[in-house]
């Protein structure tokens, strides 16, 4: 899996600055991501390239996927993305796209899960258009997943990822679970497997899975892929046919694209009121948001909240690659995606007031009491916290046996980070020391505060890391506080403001109130 090994404070190209990683696949991460010269907001796709991969190939990779993407762009004016760089460094190619004011399709599925037909069979006509054009002019895409599609509010989706193709590790490892079975035994690649990725999709859409699960490695999903019977979908209706017509092991006997197009504009003729859902609002983050609609100055400023997303975000790719923990853990995108909220929550995981959270047990202590102007946060991962009022959760990044959830007003503000790991040392220091402050060390003006303190919390071995980080009006201030549950299990609790107003009354206030309600789930 490619590693997030770019400091989000070293420039890609000397002008692209990493925010946040917002998908992964298995040889692919997506950032966020600001053009410094520019002054514009971006989309980076960084995908790992063979090793090694000499001067020329690097080139070529890069001009074919502008040359290809510019290609596609015309023939499709609004559904393909635009591609203004491509650039080979620390062996991966990273693809510079324009903003798109949607949501990755890859996140909308971790978010929501299953989609009804009708929503699936309107994504999958818009997509049908894009391959059309494309197939029609001789172009295959031969990357297509759910991490390449963006839903906007308004409007048809948007596709990237073209010219991709041939690009990455052979046979085909960035999507292994949506590859075609000619992909996987490595064989030309043709419209054909860009129809099966269109019926992987729609599968995944209706069923809120793949129709082979991703194994681990990418050699045994490919083969899964190949030799493995199709799991019947169960959830797809009207859409059951088309679906299974599009994934045919044999390619010469997948459904033709006409006959694609009529089951699903079949599905949307018969559509209801009642089917119909919303379209996806796209879930900006605070810091980028601000970038996107900011000039220089504007930019300036909301860089200290980038910066203290970034100590996050490079952390948790990195060192949840090796399943270590507090405060390391891994971004999605994933992942990367909002968790489904819980009964009685609203959507996005906003704040719940103390009558909404269950009541405590007989046994367990009643909550302490909080200050005026608080109110307590329960999550539907089980912990709970005690927030501002006004903060709410901002960012969720996952990765197997661990997640990031960011809390904070939003903007440049103070927040609060909330790592959890299954997969943890047995020494709090050790792992601050050994795992975590190695990263932190490579962030431009790191400097830690005093040592790392050994202490316990609520009755558990902890231990904490006070550092500063940044420079500038960006300097970032960040206690984190880790402490081991036993059996592997595992939390850390970050809290970060601007340097600059770390001793505020309001800030320190905060930061006690933190780690004075902090409840792990089931304590």
């Amino acid at each position: 899996m490619v590693k997030a090994h770019v400091s989000a404070h070293e420039l890609v190209a000397g002008r692209y600055r990493l925010l946040e990683v917002f998908a992964r696949e298995t040889n692919r991460l997506w950032w966020y991501a600001e053009d410094v010269t520019a002054e514009q907001p971006r989309l980076v796709a960084q995908t790992a390239l063979p090793d090694p991969s000499g001067d020329d190939i690097a080139r070529r990779t890069a001009t074919r996927v502008i040359r290809t993407s510019e290609t596609m762009r015309l023939l499709c004016p609004g559904q393909v993305a635009a591609v203004v760089d491509a650039v080979v460094e620390a062996g991966a190619l990273w693809t510079v796209t324009e903003w798109i004011d949607g949501t990755p399709l890859v996140e909308l599925l971790d978010r929501e899960g299953a989609f009804n037909s009708v929503r699936a069979a309107r994504i999958g006509v818009q997509l049908l258009d894009v391959l059309q054009a494309a197939h029609d002019e001789g172009i295959t895409h031969g990357e297509l997943s759910p991490g390449q599609v963006f839903v906007r509010d308004s409007g048809p989706v948007v596709v990237t990822g073209y010219g991709l193709a041939g690009a990455t590790l052979v046979p085909r490892l960035t999507a292994p679970s949506y590859a075609s079975p000619e992909q996987a035994r490595d064989e030309r690649v043709g419209p054909a497997a860009d129809l099966w990725a269109l019926g992987a999709l729609l599968y995944t859409m209706v069923e809120g899975r793949p129709p082979f699960r991703d194994r681990g490695r990418p050699d045994a999903t490919l083969r899964a892929v190949d030799r493995l019977p199709l799991r019947t979908p169960l959830r797809a209706g009207a859409l059951t046919q088309v679906v299974q017509g599009l994934l045919r092991k044999n390619s010469r006997e997948r459904l033709t694209r006409p006959v694609v197009r009529e089951a699903l504009v079949r599905t949307l003729d018969e559509d209801t009121d009642a089917d119909r859902e919303p379209a996806p609002v796209p879930r900006l983050r605070g810091a980028y948001r601000a970038v996107g609609r900011a000039g220089r100055e504007r930019s300036r400023r909301v860089l200290a909240a980038g910066t203290a997303l970034a100590v996050v975000t490079v952390a948790l790719a990195v060192l949840a690659a090796t399943h270590q923990l507090p405060g390391t853990g891994a971004a999605r995108t994933p992942d990367h995606a909002t968790a489904s909220p819980g009964p009685g929550r609203p959507a996005g995981g906003t704040a719940t007031t103390p009558s909404a959270s269950p009541p405590p047990s007989a046994s367990a202590p009643a909550p302490p009491a909080l200050p005026a102007g608080y109110h307590r946060y329960t999550a539907p991962e089980g912990f709970s916290v005690a927030l501002p009022d006004g903060w709410r959760r901002l960012r969720t990044a996952r990765a197997p046996g661990a997640y990031r959830i960011t809390f904070g007003p939003g903007g440049a503000s103070p927040t609060l980070a909330v790592t959890h790991s299954e997969r943890v040392g047995p020494d709090p220091v050790a792992v601050w020391r050994n795992d975590v402050e190695p990263e932190l060390a490579r962030l431009a003006g790191y400097r830690r505060v005093g040592d790392i303190r050994a202490t316990t919390y609520q009755g558990h071995r902890a231990a904490d890391l006070e550092w500063l980080s940044g420079t500038g009006d960006a300097r970032v201030h960040t206690l984190g506080r880790g402490f081991l549950l036993g059996g592997g299990d595992a939390f850390s609790l970050r809290f970060t403001t601007p340097a600059a107003v770390w001793d505020e009354a309001a800030n320190r206030q905060a930061l006690t109130t933190v780690l004075r309600t902090f409840r792990a789930p089931g304590d």
